[in-house]
């Protein structure tokens, strides 16, 4: 994908899964943009990037870094005005596998794109399911945090993302209410096994979000 063919990238860094996603639903939400891609630095941390006009993309990272700053996410966030073609390598790569977390580090969307690639971002939002997140230091404290959440309501796992360093968020769905009963469970179960670093529920998450899902 050719960074030019935006007239700006948006590039906002998170520690911890959980304020990236937050984060990049609440920019969705604001603002017209389009997300490119997520990639994990292997210590802690999460970028989401995106593109569109310089205007919309400078509201979305002011919305981002506020969302990412509740969550104590410490966000790192840059726009790149008409990005040089050269560094399209390394700003947006291919999909890429880290061998020691055992999983890919490069997320592409997986929704519906765009004929330039990316995928189409609006201000609409996927109706009726919600995404509840969880996110912890330590194996243990997720799985039997998640595993308390599970009994408390009707919800599905989605998959789980590790970060490195021990950070590994559980990403459950359901209707809003199970959602927010069975994240409220499962982090009562945290403290006395591991490090609680988040714990989140995401009402009618936006496409970007749904798009960048960990399986």
């Amino acid at each position: 994908m050719n960074p030019r063919s935006f007239s700006a990238v948006g590039l906002l860094e998170t520690t911890g899964y959980t304020p990236a996603a937050v984060a990049l639903d609440a920019m969705q939400k604001a603002t017209s943009i389009e997300v490119l891609q997520a990639e994990i630095n292997d210590f802690l941390g999460v970028i989401i990037k995106i593109g569109g006009e310089l205007a919309q993309v400078e509201r979305a990272i002011e919305v981002g870094v506020e969302w990412a700053n509740r969550l104590q996410g410490k966000p790192v966030s840059r726009v790149l005005s008409f990005p040089a073609e050269e560094i399209s390598g390394v700003l947006l790569p291919g999909i890429e596998y880290n061998p020691l977390i055992q999983q890919n580090v490069v997320h592409l969307p997986t929704v519906e794109s765009t004929s330039s690639g990316a995928t189409s971002v609006t201000n609409s939002s996927t109706s009726g399911n919600a995404l509840g997140f969880i996110e912890t230091q330590g194996f243990t404290a997720v799985f039997q945090a998640i595993d308390m959440a599970c009994k408390a309501a009707n919800v599905e796992v989605i998959g789980k993302e590790k970060l490195g360093g021990g950070y590994v968020t559980v990403v459950v769905k359901g209707d809003v209410a199970a959602v927010h009963a069975a994240i409220e469970s499962g982090q009562q179960e945290v403290e006395s096994l591991g490090k609680l670093i988040a714990a989140h529920v995401i009402p009618r998450p936006s496409a970007s979000v749904l798009s960048l899902l960990p399986g």
